[in-house]
């Protein structure tokens, strides 16, 4: 049982240790559109160009006054009009004001806006009520951004968030680090692509596809050498053509105890890889090290196994070599259960579970059922990981657990 030896398994926080601080982000960068930026990272620090807003303007559609001339009695006649983009020009007399709108230009002199609510239109001009202070309802130029600011750190990935703020400075192209390069395939001669009728004793390749969509998302360069055969020859092949190729690559199945020994052999000579037993479960059998030329991760061959530690690992060794500094883990939050929870001391456990808010505004969770390591349904019925500490047995109704929310690659 897991809980009878396992001192010699690796923790989650050791392995990652092991893996990030042997790995250094790309250093080639290109400068791309703005338009074809998004999922890309900036490789260097963006300053603004311009002031925001780049002049002072009006914050409400009101009137534009200058604040020695207000009388709660007098009115002050309208001089003109200032719209956004058809600012007030005229000589503007003493005694008077302006109608502005919101976002045009303060005309020279105003030091206060007052909003339309507090005006009363006569034939003779406008009557203000309520106090009156310098400054009000006035953006000042570069309010938001100064001119020369720093905008975004390298590192930075450029999405929804970011990209109509360069945008609105006029900034038209980022530099970037260049796109990682992917290499992924499958090991096994029982897995079948999918879309291909299955023969007997066959099943279909969804780890391969899993990790392919995992990569989609994080915006990698994929090179898909599809399902190699349990042919030592035909995968070394593949290991070499995906080292020739790629950054990084990721293969599935041929990692763990009791499989094909030439596997771990073969990969002893074309490069460094330590193959790894962690104390997590799904995903004990977990290998990593260089090849000639890549870095390489190898999955364990249950589905779920792999999606995991591809999620838990493989996610942040991909941040760090395309320079993502600005990567976090994902957010853990504290929720109690209202289903049991199987677990058996020895190993961090991350099983599958539904999140939710209930009457109380509190979070609570329950289990999406059969937690087994080949049931991939768990993740589609999930939203969140339930993360049950290393030396935590079963988990009764009721008590506090933390929970791990999906982020984009499993929602």
């Amino acid at each position: 049982m897991d809980h009878c030896n396992t001192s010699d398994l690796l923790s989650l926080e050791q392995a990652l240790t092991k893996m990030l601080s042997q790995v250094t982000p790309l250093q080639t960068t290109e400068t791309v559109a703005l338009t074809d930026a998004a999922g890309r990272i900036t490789a260097c620090a963006i300053t603004s160009p311009i002031a925001v807003p780049p002049f002072a303007n009006s914050a409400m559609d009101g009137y534009a006054v200058r604040c020695n001339e207000l009388s709660s009695t007098t009115p002050l006649p309208v001089a003109g009009k200032a719209f956004a983009g058809a600012p007030f020009k005229d000589t503007w007399p003493t005694n008077t004001c302006v109608r502005i709108m919101t976002g045009a230009p303060i005309p020279v002199g105003a030091d206060a806006v007052i909003m339309q609510e507090q005006a009363t239109v006569s034939e003779q001009g406008i009557i203000f009520s309520g106090n009156v202070h310098a400054g009000q309802n006035i953006r000042l130029a570069g309010e938001d951004i100064q001119q020369g600011a720093a905008v975004f750190p390298a590192g930075v990935k450029l999405g929804v968030a970011q990209l109509p703020l360069l945008a609105s400075l006029g900034i038209a192209e980022v530099t970037v680090f260049r796109t990682l390069k992917v290499a992924i395939f499958s090991t096994g001669d029982e897995l079948q692509p999918v879309g291909q009728p299955l023969g007997e004793g066959q099943i279909y390749d969804t780890n391969r596809f899993a990790v392919r969509l995992m990569l989609q998302q994080l915006g990698c360069q994929i090179i898909d050498l599809g399902v190699i055969p349990d042919d030592q020859q035909a995968l070394r092949k593949a290991f070499e053509q995906a080292d020739a190729a790629a950054d990084l690559v990721i293969s599935s199945g041929g990692v763990s105890v009791g499989e094909a020994d030439y596997t771990k052999q073969m990969l002893d000579e074309l490069g460094d890889i330590g193959f790894w037993k962690l104390a997590i479960k799904p995903g004990k059998p977990f290998a990593f090290g260089q090849l000639e030329n890549a870095w390489f991760c190898g999955l364990p061959g249950n589905p779920v196994s792999a999606a995991l530690t591809f999620y838990q690992l493989v996610q942040p060794l991909i941040a760090k070599l395309s320079g993502h500094s600005e990567w976090h883990p994902p957010l853990r939050l504290k929720a109690k259960t209202t289903t049991k929870l199987k677990k058996t001391p020895g190993r961090l456990d991350f099983q599958r579970g539904v999140v939710s808010t209930n009457a109380d505004g509190e979070l609570e969770v329950r289990s999406t059922g059969h937690q087994g390591s080949h049931v991939f349904s768990s993740f589609s019925q999930g939203n969140c990981f339930i993360v049950l500490e290393r030396e935590r047995g079963s988990v009764a109704v009721g008590e506090t657990v933390e929970i791990e929310l999906f982020n984009g690659l499993l929602s």
